[in-house]
């Protein structure tokens, strides 16, 4: 079995912390380097239903994407559910590691799965990563269908293949108007807009997008907005990871179980809705 040490010094020649968004909070949050890991758990987020599901497992590490501790804190007091989560993990003698905008700028990357999931085509990044001279690297995706069909029918697409969750998939645009090319981000992705028109695409898939930017970016052209879960766009990201991190296994003979949580770990529960407005 391979050292802790060992499996997170590939975890960051895949996701090299130094990528990563000033802001972020990526790395090792806790585990003792010099531990054996036989089994590892990917998960987007580092709440308390995924720390149990890792004792269950008998997993010695858990990767996720978002941080456990994404602002400064000065206790880790099991009183916190943060602070349980850790409490938790060390005593199991289990290993948390996050790999964040380091994970989303990478090639591949978290769009790269997310693409990959809804059978696109990548073309190139949305926002390019200016150190990567190969032009690989970089935020969100440009990606092509290999067929035409209409937003209405995009939005199908999405739905059928991203995990489910009570928000469902929502549109903005004409449902009838033909997608050809889209971008996509996982995550947050209402930042993007002015990329997404300068790259001339049909439609932009993301997450959590917001009134007001929303609003001005249908005013602004016809570009057709999909908005999914913020989880769902990114949980693609876990099985692209669990399956780079298998690779390494086999290549260096670790023979690692590597599991990918299903558990949904959107925080909205329930939809309610009384129908479209027209």
């Amino acid at each position: 079995m391979p050292r802790l040490s060992e499996v997170i010094a590939e975890l960051d020649a895949l996701w090299p912390p130094e990528r990563a968004e000033g802001w972020d909070a990526v790395g090792t949050v806790c585990g003792d380097p010099d531990a054996r890991v036989d089994r590892v758990l990917f998960a987007v987020d580092p709440v308390q239903d995924v720390a149990d599901e890792a004792v269950t497992l008998g997993a010695q590490l858990i990767v996720t994407h978002h941080p456990l501790y994404l602002r400064g804190t000065t206790t880790v007091a099991a009183t916190t559910f943060k602070g349980r989560v850790v409490h938790g993990l060390i005593s199991h003698g289990i290993a948390l590691h996050v790999a964040h905008t380091n994970a989303d700028t990478a090639d591949p990357g978290v769009s790269d799965a997310l693409a990959g999931a809804l059978d696109l085509r990548v073309t190139g990044p949305l926002v390019p990563d200016a150190t990567d001279p190969k032009g690989y690297r970089g935020l969100g995706r440009i990606c092509e269908l290999d067929h035409p069909e209409t937003l209405r029918e995009f939005a199908a697409r999405a739905a059928a293949r991203l995990p489910a969750t009570a928000q469902g998939i929502r549109t903005a645009g004409d449902p009838d108007a033909l997608v050809r090319t889209v971008a996509v981000s996982g995550g947050s992705g209402d930042g993007l807009f002015d990329a997404v028109r300068a790259a001339g695409v049909d439609a932009f898939l993301t997450a959590d997008l917001r009134h007001h930017p929303a609003s001005e970016a249908v005013q602004h052209s016809p570009l057709g907005l999909v908005d999914a879960a913020h989880w769902a766009t990114e949980w693609p990201w876990c099985e692209q990871a669990a399956a780079q991190l298998d690779a390494i296994s086999d290549r260096h003979g670790w023979d690692l179980r590597v599991h990918v949580s299903k558990q949904v770990t959107d925080p909205w529960t329930t939809h309610h809705s009384s129908g479209a407005p027209n």
